[in-house]
């Protein structure tokens, strides 16, 4: 079901995810001339090596692109991860482990982009998401076009963590992917009301008892029947299957979701 909010942004392929991503809406092309101001004022940081831009215009280093390493088929037709036998269709965790999402991409394997990520979560480098997002709509907007979806949802950050954080690398990054797609952003469906430990510690049952009672729906009718989640790394799927459980509470049909990383016992 389509919502008021739905934004008829142009949906033209966008050039090459190394250097700036073009935009077709006059505000976007205004947003455009501003982040060109500011990155010569404030040279953009590379996502991979953390020094200023070569060339200044672009996203990434030229020499830094061949160092990140994306997912490639065979994928799990479930989560999307890399699974090394062409002859099966899921890999061996979602086999064993049925999920409540429809299925799911990842950009990057997660040794590939793991300090980069750390550095866009907990260092304050939100400009690496216009490289991600470019990436994003490059190698997986065919999965992003065939999912169909009205709301481009980010895992939501417990208040406490946004306040010492000061953003939301999840909704970051599901607003330059917007920007790419012309898939509205709905960050205000869901909220965290459980401030959950740290997942990186926990095991695979851990994370899901971790994660129960975590996520509540702040609107009594959605209104929507397709979502794509946006988030930057998958592990267990512990999140994605406990944001989908209150979505298909609420009504939602098919629940699909998109992250930076993926990876083997991360």
């Amino acid at each position: 079901m389509q919502t008021n909010q739905t934004q008829h942004i142009s949906k033209t392929q966008p050039a090459s995810g190394t250097h700036l991503t073009p935009r077709f809406s006059k505000s976007a092309r205004l947003r455009a001339a501003l982040d060109a101001a500011v990155t010569l004022l404030f040279p953009r940081r590379c996502p991979v090596c953390d020094e200023p831009v070569k060339p200044w215009n672009a996203l990434i280093c030229d020499d830094c692109t061949s160092k990140l390493s994306y997912i490639k088929p065979p994928r799990c037709l479930k989560c999307g991860k890399h699974i090394g036998d062409g002859g099966k269709e899921y890999c061996d965790d979602c086999a064993a482990h049925p999920h409540l999402y429809d299925s799911g991409r990842a950009l990057f394997s997660y040794r590939s982009v793991s300090a980069s990520i750390a550095r866009f979560k907990y260092r304050g480098r939100r400009e690496y998401a216009a490289y991600y997002a470019a990436c994003m709509h490059k190698q997986l907007g065919n999965f992003i076009r065939s999912c169909g979806a009205e709301a481009l949802v980010p895992v939501p950050l417990h208040k406490s963590r946004y306040r010492k954080r000061g953003y939301n690398q999840a909704q970051v990054l599901a607003d330059e992917l917007s920007a790419c797609t012309g898939i509205p952003v709905r960050a205000d469906l869901i909220e965290r009301v459980e401030k959950t430990a740290p997942m990186k510690d926990l095991s695979a049952a851990e994370r899901q008892n971790n994660l129960k009672r975590a996520f509540k729906i702040r609107h009594n009718d959605v209104k929507l029947s397709i979502i794509i989640i946006i988030d930057d790394i998958y592990t267990t799927g512990s999140t994605m299957d406990a944001m989908s459980r209150e979505f298909k509470k609420a009504g939602v049909e098919r629940i699909y979701f998109i992250t930076l990383a993926i990876g083997r016992g991360i």
